[in-house]
């Protein structure tokens, strides 16, 4: 149940799967005995809901269906299990984790870029090491899924990106830029009309998500957008004190 906080020691809450109904680790069917205890679920909102109930001891189950593995940048899918929509199972007390995540532009105004923090029971969430891709090699990191809504890439929502809460603030940030692919190719920058940010919860928590609408392009002669960009930029060094940004 819950998440521990990062530790380079102890391995990150998970599940354990005994998918013989019980044969494998106890020698009989416990499938057959299970009884219902829960309740109505009484948590909080979450994302992709698909059921989810609460136990005696005021602890929740939750199954979540969403599509978390896919083609960056708008493609199609090239790899096995790139757009299946994944069964995903919590257990928790208590609070979820928590994405904050504020906009602004880079470069001077010239791309748009968002930039955040994941955090559980207010520490941040990080894991230690990554492969040179950026995926976690270990059980505490988690990335961040950054999809743009009527972006570039066509109508509705679309896989922009993925990137990890870095440690050891739980920070993270991303500019809407052009991409080179190693065809060759230059995709356009993939900013839309709206942003959603998903990642797995840590441990055995929900997953959770942020959603909200883009910017627009930057306007250096309004004061507001300058004081904007000003005010975010403090705030980012702060937020990401240890791994800086670009302003």
């Amino acid at each position: 149940m819950n998440a521990r906080a990062p530790s380079a020691v102890r391995p990150q809450v998970g599940f354990g799967l005994d998918y013989s109904g019980g044969w494998g680790r106890f020698g009989r069917p416990v499938w057959k005995t299970f009884r219902n205890a829960c309740g109505p679920y009484s948590g909080p909102v979450l994302p992709w809901l698909v059921t989810a109930c609460t136990a005696p001891d005021g602890s929740h189950w939750a199954l979540q269906r969403w599509q978390r593995s896919q083609a960056n940048f708008g493609r199609p899918p090239w790899k096995p299990g790139h757009g299946a929509q994944e069964l995903r199972l919590s257990h928790w007390k208590g609070p979820v984790a928590h994405l904050d995540v504020w906009l602004d532009w880079s470069y001077s105004g010239r791309w748009h870029h968002l930039f955040g923090r994941l955090t559980y029971r207010g520490l941040p969430v990080h894991g230690f090491s990554t492969t040179p891709t950026g995926d976690p090699l270990d059980s505490y990191g988690r990335v961040i899924y950054l999809d743009a809504y009527d972006s570039a890439y066509g109508e509705g929502w679309r896989r922009e990106n993925g990137f990890v809460a870095r440690r050891p603030d739980g920070s993270f940030c991303y500019g809407f830029v052009p991409h080179r692919l190693p065809s060759g190719q230059t995709l356009p920058p993939g900013r839309g009309s709206r942003y959603r940010l998903a990642t797995s919860g840590p441990g055995v928590t929900p997953d959770v998500a942020w959603e909200g609408a883009a910017l627009h392009d930057f306007r250096l002669s309004d004061p507001g957008d300058r004081a904007h960009e000003e005010q975010m930029n403090d705030l980012q060094r702060q937020v990401a004190a240890r791994e800086p940004c670009h302003p």
